[in-house]
């Protein structure tokens, strides 16, 4: 069992790289199915979530070929449509198989999904579609049990949905006729994977707003293709930043991809300047500021990035409210923070209220979940003193290698082997 030793209070300064989002490649990777022609990858980082989904896509026949920052997948041998409860209990994103099992070979058995315990998440939607085209679904003993062929359909969404639409997207690109997806998610990820669809050869329309048009085609081919820079990646280090006073320059890092976190930030005096190569942060001069926080669908604030501001806001001078409306059950690093002097009080399942303090000791704290993790790592870096964050296993699934970007800028920070 490992953890994070962290001693804190060192300003963060210097330059590290931001690779592909984690929430871009998963379902990307998913999409490798739709085609018997290689699909290469490049930008990827090898987060425990990617190396789980590569091993669920070799257990049905896919030939995985790593390099640096590089992956290669071709489904040309596929022998099996079941992805185990094994893989998929792990991670939730496994069960984006789906749409592209049952879209290219016309069956499917996939494990009801796992992941994050931020919520129940459930997959009504995702079923909701696929039986809107004309799909068989059943659900026994675990497992999703899909049956083609697949027709078009018109599908509304009554909610927003990236897992739903990223299922649709791919369950529709090879079924035959024009399938029109209302209220789609606006995610970068979302516009990512449907990048890599036209360029396997998908028709589809509409891109960014909020009715695709999607036509089917016969077959896909094989492509090359980057991932979009991690977004929350990139978030974490523009409060990592501000938490410590810092200057840090991410090469890879869109200002874009952030631009509700950095109009937050800005707040505090912190300066953002995008580069050719990259994105500069600094924050020698920040002031942390109160602000109220809303998560809710991109373009608005992202909810992933809601622990990360909710240790910068236990530091603010003044009151700040925040409001989850996209997850409930994303508050359980709240009393993790406390632990380490955050003035926090929790209103109900979806608001806390935070009063800055001006310091945060060093405490022993625990991850519940990947983002809150995160967001105790960043209350450590500021804090006074050592802390150790355990379970950190979440993190990985998020982060590659989190401590050693954060020793490049100066950061005390180590993985240590905790007794069982």
């Amino acid at each position: 069992m490992y953890a994070f030793r962290v001693i804190g209070q060192k300003k963060l300064n210097g330059t590290i790289e931001i690779f592909g989002a984690k929430n871009a490649v998963l379902p990307i990777m998913a999409a490798a199915l739709l085609t018997k022609d290689p699909i290469h990858l490049t930008n990827v980082s090898y987060l425990s979530d990617v190396m789980i989904l590569a091993q669920l896509l070799e257990s049905m026949g896919m030939k995985i070929t790593q390099g640096q920052n590089e992956i290669t997948l071709q489904a040309n041998n596929i022998m099996s449509t079941h992805a185990d409860y094994d893989y998929v209990s792990k991670m939730r994103a496994s069960f984006w198989v789906l749409g592209p099992l049952l879209s290219r070979f016309g069956h499917a058995e996939v494990s009801l999904p796992g992941g994050c315990a931020i919520g129940t998440r459930p997959v009504d939607l995702y079923l909701m579609a696929l039986k809107e085209m004309g799909a068989d679904i059943r659900v026994e003993n675990g497992y999703v049990k899909a049956v083609g062929p697949l027709h078009s359909a018109e599908i509304f969404f009554p909610k927003i949905s990236v897992g739903a639409t990223h299922n649709t997207i791919m369950a529709a690109v090879l079924t035959k006729g024009t399938t029109i997806i209302h209220n789609p998610a606006l995610e970068p990820e979302i516009i990512d994977l449907i990048s890599l669809l036209q360029k396997m050869g998908a028709n589809i329309q509409g891109i960014g707003t909020k009715t695709l048009i999607i036509n089917g085609v016969e077959q896909l081919n094989g492509c090359t293709h980057a991932i979009v820079p991690d977004r929350i990646e990139t978030a974490t280090f523009a409060v990592a930043a501000a938490l410590t006073q810092g200057k840090i320059f991410m090469r890879g890092a869109r200002l874009n991809l952030i631009s509700a976190v950095a109009d937050t930030l800005k707040k505090s005096n912190i300066r953002f300047e995008q580069q050719t190569d990259g994105l500069l942060v600094d924050a020698q001069k920040a002031t942390l500021t109160a602000t109220p926080i809303i998560t809710c669908e991109y373009p608005g604030f992202p909810t992933d990035a809601q622990a990360l501001l909710t240790s910068l806001l236990s530091l603010a001078k003044g009151e700040s409210l925040v409001e989850e409306r996209i997850f409930e059950n994303r508050f359980m690093h709240i009393p993790e923070l406390k632990r380490m002097g955050a003035n926090i009080r929790i209103l109900n399942s979806h608001t806390v209220l935070i009063r800055g303090v001006s310091e945060l000791s060093g405490a022993t704290v625990m991850s519940s979940d990947l983002r809150g993790g995160v967001g105790l790592v960043l209350a450590a870096l500021a804090a006074k003193g050592e802390s150790i964050i355990q379970r950190i296993y979440h993190i990985d699934r998020g982060y590659y290698q989190l401590e050693n970007k954060l020793q490049q800028l100066g950061a005390d920070i180590q993985r240590i082997n905790l007794p069982d």
